[in-house]
């Protein structure tokens, strides 16, 4: 798996309009968090409104979610739908090279990536507080207040493997 402190392997995906997007580019206006996901994974279920309230807490911020599923096209885009994802939700090649290459333990996965390419952070599976930090993380990047993305007790489980 990919670790933090190395470079993030830079590629390029189409999302569920068609539109390409890569790590490079997204990069070139701030950090990504690149999240490593399947549509009928139950811990993906539980973390993606975590991963919608970040986007939400921080409007404009110059970051960006770039979520790269391991399913089909349809799958995907009805989990988009029902979830209300406003980010940008990419659909890997067949034989997943881009998850090769990042080769997370599970899914979910995701990797805080700075603005210079480099992980900062991993997570896998749904962690409250790796998600409280990577806010923090954030908010400090863009100079902002931090907020609590995953409150302590607001009925969901303080971890879940993925």
């Amino acid at each position: 798996m990919l670790a933090a402190g190395e470079r993030a392997p830079d590629f390029d995906l189409a999302d569920l309009r068609g539109e390409r997007h890569s790590l490079a580019a997204a990069l070139a206006n701030g950090p990504v968090l690149a999240v490593f996901w399947k549509p009928k994974c139950g811990t993906c279920v539980l973390a993606f409104p975590y991963y919608q309230r970040l986007v939400d807490e921080y409007p404009g911020a110059s970051w960006q979610v770039l979520a790269v599923s391991q399913d089909d096209a349809e799958t995907t885009a009805s989990f988009a739908r029902e979830h209300g994802l406003t980010f940008p939700v990419l659909i890997e090649k067949e034989g997943w090279p881009v998850s090769q290459q990042y080769d997370p333990d599970a899914t979910p996965t995701l990797y805080l990536v700075d603005r210079e390419g480099v992980v900062q952070q991993t997570s896998v599976g749904f962690h409250k507080q790796e998600l409280n930090e990577v806010a923090a993380w954030l908010a400090q990047d863009a100079g902002d207040d931090v907020k609590v993305i995953a409150e302590e007790d607001d009925g969901n489980p303080p971890f879940k493997p993925g």
